[in-house]
C-alpha cells in the first residue's frame, strides 16, 4: 500500500504534545483582536502568517517562543479560550485524531483579570463542545513555566490538583530550558505526584541529557517532551527504555529550534529501533506550519517508516496517554479495530497484502 498524505490523514491518530496557544488559526487571531480591541502589528492575514509561521527559518528556542506574544495577546478572555479550544478540536477532527492532550499555561491568560480557574473552565467548555460536535476525546495538561518562577509553578500545580478528574489530566513544565533547571520547580512536582497526577516535562530540547535526568529523577516525569538529546547519555537512555518513559517527538519544531542540525539526523528512528516508546506530535500547529498528518508523512519520507510502524506508534501513544487504564484500554481496542478493518493492519504489526 503506497503511503500518501491522504492515506495518513485517514489513519486514526493520537496526539500527546500540542500547545493551545501555538495552534490558533490566523483568521481567528485577527477576529479576536478586532473584538477585544487588541492592537496587532498588522491586520493582514498574509503578513500575520509571515510573522507567526516559521517555515524554513531557523532560530533558538527563545526566538521560537517570542511568537507566542501575539497569540497570547488575543487569548485573555474566557470567550477567546472557549473558541480557540473548540476550533483546535475541529481542526484535528479533520485529520482523524481520536484523542489529543492539549497543553497551556493558565497563568499566561490573566492579563485582563481572568482567574486561573476561569481559564481552565473556558478551555474545558470549548473541548466539551468539540467532543460533542466532532467526537474527539481530549484532556488538558497544565503547564508551569521554567522562566517565570517556582512559586507560579506551585500555584499552577495546586490548580491542577483542583481540576483532577475534571478535564485536567496532567502537569507539564515548559518555557526556556537553558539556565532554568527543572529541579527549581521540584516543589510543584512533589504536589503533583503526591496527588497521583501524571507529569510530563519539556527536556532535552534546548539543553543536554542532564535536563532529562532532572525531569525524571528530580521531578518524577512519566513522559518527556522532545527528548532529542537523550541519545547523548546511553545509560539514561536505557533507563528511559526500561521504565517505558515515553518521548513526545516533534520533528518539525525540533528542526526549527535548532534542537537538531538537520532533520535527517533526528534520533527518532534510532530511538524507535531501540524499542523506546516514541510518539509523533505537532508541538505548535501554527508556528511550525504543520499537522499531525504532515509529521507522519515527514517521518515516512525521512526514515522510511511503514504503515505497521505507524500502527505501533499510534498504539504506543494511546498506551502513554494520561487517561485511566480502562479508558485507554477501550480506546486502544477501538483504534486497533479500525486499523485492522480499514487499513489491514493486524495486531501483530504485520501488514496484510491486498
Amino acid at each position: 500500500m503506497k503511503i500518501t498524505h491522504a492515506l495518513l490523514k485517514g489513519l486514526p491518530k493520537v496526539e500527546l504534545h500540542c500547545h493551545l496557544d501555538g495552534s490558533l488559526r490566523v483568521p481567528t487571531i485577527l477576529d479576536l483582536a478586532k473584538k477585544d480591541k487588541v492592537t496587532l502589528t498588522t491586520s493582514s492575514s498574509y503578513e500575520l502568517s509571515k510573522l507567526l509561521v516559521i517555515g524554513k527559518t531557523r532560530g533558538s528556542l527563545e526566538d521560537y517562543i517570542k511568537r507566542f506574544d501575539i497569540t497570547l495577546s488575543v487569548m485573555q478572555t474566557p470567550a477567546a479560550l472557549r473558541r480557540t479550544a473548540y476550533e483546535l478540536i475541529e481542526d484535528v477532527a479533520k485529520e482523524n485524531v481520536r484523542y489529543i492532550e492539549i497543553r497551556y499555561s493558565p497563568i499566561l491568560h490573566t492579563e485582563k483579570g481572568m482567574s486561573l480557574g476561569e481559564s481552565v473552565e473556558a478551555v474545558r467548555k470549548g473541548l466539551r463542545r468539540g467532543r460533542k460536535d466532532f467526537g474527539v476525546e481530549s484532556g488538558i495538561i497544565v503547564c508551569g513555566i521554567r522562566n517565570i518562577s517556582a512559586a507560579a509553578s506551585l500555584k499552577l500545580a495546586d490548580l491542577t490538583v483542583r481540576y483532577k478528574n475534571k478535564g485536567v489530566v496532567g502537569f507539564d513544565l515548559a518555557g526556556a530550558e537553558e539556565n532554568f533547571p527543572a529541579k527549581d520547580h521540584q516543589e510543584a512536582f512533589y504536589m503533583i505526584l503526591n496527588n497521583n497526577i501524571n507529569a510530563t516535562i519539556h527536556a532535552g530540547e534546548a539543553f543536554g541529557p542532564s535536563s532529562i535526568h532532572q525531569a525524571i529523577h528530580h521531578c518524577g516525569a512519566h513522559r518527556i517532551g522532545h527528548g532529542t538529546r537523550l541519545k547523548e547519555n546511553k545509560d539514561l537512555m536505557n533507563y528511559v527504555n526500561d521504565h517505558r518513559i515515553t518521548l513526545e517527538v516533534c520533528l518539525t519544531s525540533n528542526w526549527q529550534t535548532r534542537s537538531i542540525r538537520s532533520l535527517k539526523y533526528h534520533p527518532l528512528k534510532y530511538y524507535y529501533d531501540q524499542g523506546i516508546r516514541v510518539t509523533l506530535n505537532t508541538d505548535n500547529r501554527l508556528m511550525s506550519g504543520t499537522t499531525l498528518t504532515k509529521e507522519f508523512l515527514l517521518a515516512h519520507k525521512l526514515f522510511g517508516f511503514k504503515l505497521h510502524d505507524f500502527r505501533e506508534m499510534i498504539i504506543m501513544a494511546m498506551k502513554s496517554a494520561f487517561l485511566p487504564y480502562a479508558e485507554r484500554k477501550k480506546m486502544i481496542r477501538n483504534i486497533a479495530d479500525e486499523l485492522e478493518q480499514d487499513f489491514s493492519l493486524m495486531p501483530e504489526f504485520i501488514e496484510r497484502k491486498n
